[in-house]
């Protein structure tokens, strides 16, 4: 392991299924860590991968309609996306009956409660931020990340029903993030017993909360879990065309929605072009064939660039989101396992602070 003293600038190369991602100006300082998806080491992928990207783009065209499309109809839109995931829920349940489910007397969403969780980690909390481009989504909608997430690390998890776009714009849904973030924290819950975390959209709220709570001088969490992040929006022009998954003009229309009248460039609406040092320890999942794989890698460099403890897992051949595909799919279960031994490691972190 290289000495920690050591500044020198690597540039590092990861060989993923015969190609080379490149990760430039890594500072040995502060390791970036990065991890291979089973598939592109010894793994096959398994069938339901591969059903699932074949599937997926006619479930989107499906969904969005044409590209061509000006504006979605969204209350179309977001009973489709509560009517495609009802097999989720379901099966998630049937999967998971140790994971109960509550409602909060203060804040909007939902909880998901492993039956371990009072004994194992009794003041640990996941608050979670789904994903849905900032205008569809729900609680509901995720339910099969989080009680597979809640399942797998043994934690309390919080899924927030955050207001959407476009009856809420920028800043509202950040707003009612930190507002339950706050409310934790005023429950006697330790800021470093709490991860945030979320998918897509919801990865950006969790990396945008994290940078207005530092900015603001507020007690930061104990780290944060973003998977298939959209942490900017100025860089949708570049987005991956031969991608599984996401369509880079229903991108722009989710972006106009959530910005309304605010430019792309406000580093709360887009954090990952915020500074961003003295942030807690982030997780990063992303995959090759996803439209945000490019921003995914640069955040993680910038990241790690700027001083923080950052781990990256890219997986092979995957769509934007896939764990959303929990119950049925592997690959699913197996990256938020990852995410869930992240989320473990912090809890024992949380454990040995001199401010519990």
């Amino acid at each position: 392991m290289a000495n920690p003293s050591r500044r020198c600038v690597l540039h590092r190369r990861l060989f993923l299924d015969q190609r080379i991602v490149d990760t430039p100006d890594l500072q040995t300082s502060t390791p970036l860590h990065l991890s291979l998806s089973p598939t592109v080491s010894a793994r096959p992928e398994s069938w339901q991968a591969t059903w699932l990207r074949r599937a997926i783009p006619l479930v989107m065209a499906l969904h969005f309609g044409s590209s061509r499309r000006p504006a979605p109809d969204v209350h179309a839109l977001r009973l489709r996306a509560h009517r495609y995931t009802r097999a989720g829920r379901i099966a998630a349940r049937l999967l998971c009956p140790q994971v109960r489910r509550y409602a909060d007397r203060e804040l909007k969403g939902e909880w998901l409660r492993p039956e371990t969780a009072a004994a194992a980690h009794t003041e640990t909390v996941v608050l979670y931020l789904h994903g849905g481009a900032y205008y569809f989504g729900s609680p509901a909608t995720h339910r099969a990340v989080t009680v597979e997430l809640a399942r797998a690390s043994g934690s309390a998890v919080f899924a927030l029903d955050y207001s959407l776009a476009p009856e809420h714009p920028f800043p509202a849904a950040l707003q009612e993030t930190l507002h339950a973030y706050r409310t934790l924290l005023a429950r006697r819950i330790e800021p470093a017993s709490i991860v945030l975390a979320g998918d897509s959209a919801g990865a950006g709220l969790a990396l945008a909360a994290m940078v207005a709570l530092r900015d603001s001088g507020e007690p930061l969490p104990g780290g944060a879990v973003l998977l298939s992040p959209w942490a900017d929006l100025t860089t949708i022009w570049r987005a991956q065309h031969n991608v599984v998954s996401m369509n880079r003009t229903a991108m722009e229309v989710a972006a106009k929605m959530y910005l309304r009248n605010v430019r792309p460039f406000d580093v709360l609406a887009s954090p990952a072009r915020a500074k961003l040092h003295d942030l807690p320890p982030i997780h990063i999942q992303t995959s090759d064939t996803e439209a945000l794989c490019l921003d995914a890698r640069e955040l993680a460099a910038k990241l790690q660039r700027q001083g923080n403890h950052v781990e990256i897992a890219e997986w092979h051949a995957l769509p934007h989101a896939w764990h959303c595909f929990a119950p049925f799919v592997p690959e699913a279960r197996a990256a938020l396992g990852q995410a869930a031994a992240f989320i473990r490691a912090r809890w024992h972190d949380a454990e040995r602070s001199p401010f519990r």
